[in-house]
């Protein structure tokens, strides 16, 4: 039984500690995110514009403090620290909500304060999780422990929902919702015990906030990869922006279908998670980047050539939700482990601020911009657009290095591709 653990669970404690906080707080993530918008839509009855309202106030922060926080988070001694306070702040403004409801002053601008706020320290989370994470794990050993993160975070998607309804079924939203902050401290307690030496804070001389931009500017495949990534997303939220409003119009499948359908797809993330890193191993971590910008957005032109008859089309979602959600998880294994491979400790936080600023800047964009293009010309030629569009991506990267990186480096080693005469080194500080 213990052979069958992976061995970095086994042998890493710190790690171990780290990896089971996070898996129980992406389970109540996943709770969350069914159980605050039915207790907006049903005790408090928000309407429409009220609920994308709500949507856009827990995304503002990424806009509007992503630089500002990845700043101030190289220059805290501890980033762990960070991780503990971040979580607990969460566990408070979750658990103020159910409280709000009982003493009867739960209101729809209480409830997007708690948004604005819990998106903010989730922000915080994330700019500063990357120090802690190349602290716990070596370079080597980068590709399992992000499978291994990834992992839970593609079964917690899979499970977290359908355990989310039957919750919000048997303790109502609020009770839901205070699950979820107790999965906060919870995590808040395990990260604690994650305790590893850290690098040094960044010092007040080592540049502000264009210090993480400039690196990005002067690191050709780090900027490749964030421009890839960006492309894919701005598709990719389109498309799923416009997927259940064209599986209901244009496919003539119910909500249960399309559940049915979306539920059996996601296991494609649980496999792809599981297969990332043999993928890295057997071809190179480049070819397996590559190679995931063209599966993850390929297999959705499925969805906008189905043909209509519902069986067919609830297979043919199906199949595309499982094969991108495959494409997906290899990218982002490989992803993850090349930016903490190629990021320098003193600007982490920073960078990490500005790829976040541009990953999640553009799918609010993404999603307007589809929902615009499906009213000037129709659903089924812009699900076309927001399939294609995808591959997209993959151009950012065919012209650079990438192809040549191996693996990720050891530390003090360049990341570096065979070549027929000599190694070709790659521009990695």
């Amino acid at each position: 039984m213990r052979r069958r653990i992976p061995q970095l669970l086994r042998v890493n404690r710190p790690f171990r500690n780290y990896w089971t906080g996070q898996t129980i707080s992406l389970f109540g993530d996943q709770i969350a995110l069914l159980a605050i918008p039915l207790l907006a839509v049903l005790t408090l009855h928000a309407d429409a514009e009220q609920m994308g309202f709500l949507a856009a106030v827990e995304l503002a922060p990424s806009l509007l403090f992503a630089f500002h926080l990845g700043a101030w988070a190289d220059r805290r001694r501890s980033r762990r620290a960070l991780l503990v306070t971040a979580d607990l702040g969460r566990a408070v403004l979750l658990l103020g909500l159910p409280l709000a409801s009982v003493l009867g002053v739960l209101t729809l601008p209480l409830l997007y304060v708690v948004a604005f706020l819990t998106g903010t320290l989730g922000l915080l989370f994330m700019v500063a999780e990357q120090t802690v994470f190349t602290s716990l794990v070596r370079p080597r050993e980068y590709v399992e422990a992000n499978s291994l993160l990834i992992g839970s975070r593609s079964v917690a998607v899979v499970g977290g929902k359908s355990l989310g309804g039957l919750l919000v079924a048997a303790v109502t939203a609020p009770g839901a919702i205070a699950i979820d902050g107790v999965s906060f401290i919870l995590s808040a307690l395990f990260v604690h015990r994650a305790e590893v030496p850290e690098p040094p804070a960044a010092s007040r001389d080592s540049g502000g906030i264009a210090a993480g931009i400039r690196f990005i500017r002067r690191t050709p495949l780090l900027q490749a990869s964030l421009l890839g990534t960006a492309t894919f997303n701005l598709f990719n939220t389109a498309f799923w922006a416009l997927i259940v409003l064209f599986a209901t119009s244009e496919l003539h499948l119910g909500s249960g279908a399309i559940g049915i359908a979306l539920g059996v797809g996601a296991l494609g993330s649980v496999l792809g998670s599981v297969v990332a890193k043999g993928v890295a191993a057997r071809i190179g971590l480049g070819k397996a980047m590559i190679l995931s910008f063209v599966l993850a957005p390929l297999p959705l032109v499925l969805v906008p050539l189905s043909p209509g008859p519902p069986a067919l089309s609830v297979v043919m979602l199906a199949a595309a939700e499982f094969f991108s959600g495959i494409g997906v998880m290899v990218l982002d294994v490989g992803l993850y482990s090349f930016q903490a491979a190629v990021i320098p400790d003193q600007l982490r936080a920073r960078i990490w601020g500005a790829i976040l600023f541009v990953n999640w800047g553009v799918r609010p964009v993404g999603a307007i911009a589809g929902g615009l293009l499906a009213g000037a010309i129709g659903l089924r030629p812009t699900m076309w657009i927001a399939a294609l569009g995808g591959l997209a991506g993959v151009l950012w990267l065919l012209p650079s290095r990438m192809s040549q990186v191996r693996d990720v480096p050891d530390a003090g080693r360049p990341v570096a591709a065979p070549a027929p005469e000599r190694d070709v080194p790659i521009a990695v500080p």
